[in-house]
């Protein structure tokens, strides 16, 4: 898998949203809103096209054999120095569909182990945005 295309933080911080949000193997258009929303927000939309983006993702998505070779290759290009704040928006785009299903479980947990955060800094942030979703979603505290 030849990914010397990503060349940009900025670009590789948006495949890596997109791996985050369409890990279950499902890309769906709310999902793509969501992760487009997410990279305005952080104000990435000058910079990239987000349809060719996503384009460039699906185009290798099928032969990511090693997630965590692949996650690290992307934290590399990045360069964060918010691990922490990065990993939760992960988080909260996993948690997009409103689930948190076992592959993506072990996403975060390789993304969480990539960007060298404790075992209990990731729990805590799993669990504060999993809190979030279900009070946004269900208004209830």
């Amino acid at each position: 898998m030849n990914l010397d295309f990503i060349t940009t933080p900025e670009r590789a911080l948006s495949h890596l949203f997109f791996h985050c949000c369409f890990r279950d193997g499902q890309i769906t258009k709310p999902e793509i809103k969501v992760v487009s929303e997410k990279l305005v927000a952080l104000g990435l939309n000058a910079d990239l096209n987000f349809t060719n983006e996503v384009e460039g993702y699906q185009s290798y998505r099928a032969e990511i054999r090693d997630e965590q070779g692949y996650l690290k290759d992307l934290i590399t290009r990045i360069h964060p120095t918010n691990e922490l704040a990065l990993f939760s928006y992960c988080v909260e785009l996993c948690l997009s569909d409103g689930l948190l299903q076992t592959e993506e479980d072990t996403l975060l947990h390789n993304l969480g182990t990539t960007l060298e955060l404790e075992e209990t800094e990731q729990a805590t942030c799993k669990k504060l945005m999993v809190q979030r979703k279900v009070v946004e979603t269900e208004q209830v505290f």
